[in-house]
């Protein structure tokens, strides 16, 4: 853990001291926080998806621009993901929350407005699986275990103002096994407004 920390410190630290930028790109780059909708699903042996759970993320991120119109965003959030079933009046849900860690690379082909694509990598940190039968005798709540680790890759766009609002779309395509059988892979749409300092 102490040397997770440390990296994402590290790399904090190299994109904000950066040395390479000129005075107008480095008066537009930011710190700030960022939260918003998050409506995951799982894909399981790639074969279509699961039904969608409902959550959200929260965190802090630091946007540094390379030059006027590319900008690299490290972000580090807390997500709520995993899927929803329903059959018969029943319903499974899987809960799966996990530590996030998106790098970004962001295309602004006009001021204020982005695209944005880069890897993700993510720790799991907590897991339930629920079953509902809508009859109490039968309901249950038992826990796998995850694969500890996640990754995969960020698509999205956005709009960002001259104020340091900015509000996004993202879809996460998990490459990683959340469990060992099935090839289970995340699947997210995250909807975020972020403020930026």
């Amino acid at each position: 853990m102490k040397n997770l920390l440390l990296t994402i410190a590290l790399v904090f630290g190299v994109i904000f001291t950066s040395n390479a930028q000129d005075t107008d790109t480095k008066s537009k780059s930011t710190a700030g926080i960022k939260g918003g909708y998050n409506l995951a699903a799982v894909s399981y042996d790639g074969e279509g998806e699961t039904g969608q759970r409902s959550g959200f993320h929260v965190g802090v991120f630091g946007e540094s621009y390379l030059s006027n119109v590319v900008a690299l965003q490290l972000e580090l959030l807390y997500s709520q993901q995993g899927y929803q079933l329903e059959n018969n009046n029943s319903t499974f849900t899987q809960k799966l929350n996990y530590i996030n860690m998106p790098l970004v690379l962001k295309i602004y082909p006009v001021s204020n407005f982005y695209l944005e694509a880069g890897p993700q990598l993510g720790f799991a940190i907590s897991h339930k699986e629920t079953y509902d039968s809508n009859f109490n005798l039968f309901d249950t709540e038992q826990e796998f275990d995850p694969n500890n680790i996640d990754y995969g890759a960020n698509f999205g766009a956005g709009i960002k103002t001259d104020s340091g609002v900015s509000l996004g779309v993202r879809y996460h395509l998990g490459l990683g096994d959340i469990y060992d059988d099935g090839e289970p892979k995340n699947r997210v749409w995250q909807f975020s407004v972020a403020f930026g300092f």
